[in-house]
């Protein structure tokens, strides 16, 4: 066995998450703050004018986060498409900020991404 005793955990919910950082003794006001850095999620998007799924990957590469787009995205040959934004809590809650503050049809679907966030445990 090696010294560090290196191993992944198993963490799928901010309880989770909140229960593995208490168990090392972390400071239990930092709990907060961390939790949300743990989970990463990922939220499939259909429908998306593609031209806003170019956005919504700028702002989420911004934050460290990744947006998977259509392969023809970025030719807009085609008018919509699906895509899926990956990344952790704190940088999906990040990401609903930055496209609040686009056009309405992003702040659209800031308000929808939001709404997703909110049920997440």
């Amino acid at each position: 066995m090696s010294e560090y005793n290196p191993k992944i955990i198993d963490v799928k919910t901010l309880d989770d998450a909140k229960s593995e950082i208490k168990k090392i003794g972390s400071d239990p006001a930092s709990i907060k703050i961390m939790a949300p850095k743990m989970i990463t999620l990922s939220i499939k998007l259909e429908n998306v004018v593609l031209q806003d799924a170019i956005i919504i990957k700028q702002d989420m590469l911004s934050i460290g986060g990744e947006v998977a787009v259509p392969r023809d995205t970025f030719a807009l040959h085609k008018e919509k498409g699906n895509i899926l934004v990956i990344g952790t809590i704190k940088q999906l809650n990040e990401l609903v900020n930055k496209i609040n503050r686009h056009y309405p049809r992003l702040k659209k679907i800031s308000e929808e991404i939001k709404i997703v966030l909110k049920d997440v445990k």
